[in-house]
């Protein structure tokens, strides 16, 4: 028998800051970033914990979204995978590792502001599929700014159609199809706690998402349907290289504890965990994924 691997020590396991400066236009691609992004390609092992389900994962893409997707096929589950047209690329290159291990994905390029779009995503699903276990209400807006002065209204209205109104429309499409069992996760942020003054629309959107998941998880429980968040710290996707102003890029993730930012692939369990049917428990919560920053 070999000897057990060697646990790696969280401080050093992936990429520290200075990192190179590297704006992008939103919504960026990964394949510009450097380092690039893990996402757990080659290192999250699956035990079938979703085996035979189908989940809808929006901005999957890349980013946090990416790492799901390919965590949840690794499960066993088959994925519809809703992002921009202008992530074409980086889509592809998840279908192909989705379809790399068995299971079958559905691209929905397309954006969520759009009502229509919303529930043309469900509805794609089901004709696909014929049914949906996990909604996972994912993708996001983020736009730096110095003050308040500097946002416009269309900014503005941009955050929150994004990333608050998409969730409605999709999650309200998805209700009639979920059964018993189903999850529902959504992706917060520790700004819904600790809140940036460069980042005000995001952040309150943030907030709002938290309380969403709160809210609805006390609404759907005599459903038998489960509704939770992931409240991610500084994790190195996209989104920093086109959502944080380029001087930040540098010392980006160096506030945590660990002295780092995260990377997908570490975020990906958390998901994991909650859409698994055997955390039946667990409904209402707000998990922080964030190298120790303390949320109260």
């Amino acid at each position: 028998m070999s000897p057990p691997a060697e646990t790696p020590d969280p401080r050093t396991r992936y990429p520290q800051p200075p990192f190179e400066t590297q704006p992008q236009d939103f919504p960026g691609l990964s394949r510009d970033m450097s380092p690039e992004p893990n996402y757990g390609e080659d290192t999250y092992i699956g035990s079938g914990r979703l085996s035979g389900h189908v989940s809808l994962i929006t901005g999957g893409d890349s980013g946090i979204g990416r790492a799901v997707a390919i965590a949840f096929a690794k499960e066993g589950s088959d994925i519809a995978l809703a992002y921009l047209e202008a992530e074409e690329e980086d889509a592809r290159d998840v279908a192909a590792s989705i379809e790399r291990v068995g299971r079958r994905v559905l691209l929905l390029p397309g954006d969520i502001r759009d009502a229509a779009h919303c529930r043309a995503l469900v509805a794609r699903t089901m004709a696909e599929f014929g049914r949906l276990d996990t909604l996972v209400n994912n993708a996001a807006f983020q736009h730096p700014r110095e003050s308040l002065t500097e946002i416009d209204d269309e900014e503005w209205r941009r955050h929150f159609d994004t990333n608050c109104h998409a969730m409605f429309y999709i999650t309200k499409a998805a209700l009639p199809h979920l059964k018993p069992g189903a999850s529902i996760i959504n992706t917060s942020s520790v700004n819904a706690k600790m809140p940036m003054p460069i980042l005000i629309p995001y952040s309150m959107t943030k907030a709002a998402i938290a309380n969403f998941t709160v809210s609805l998880a006390g609404s759907l429980v005599e459903q038998g349907i489960r509704v939770n968040a992931v409240l991610p710290g500084p994790i190195w996707t996209p989104f920093i290289a086109t959502g944080m102003p380029a001087e930040e890029h540098k010392k980006f993730g160096s506030q945590a504890p660990m002295g780092r930012p995260g990377q997908p692939a570490e975020l990906a369990g958390a998901y994991v965990y909650l859409a698994d049917p055997n955390n039946s428990y667990t409904s209402g919560a707000l998990l922080p994924v964030d190298g120790g920053m303390p949320i109260y």
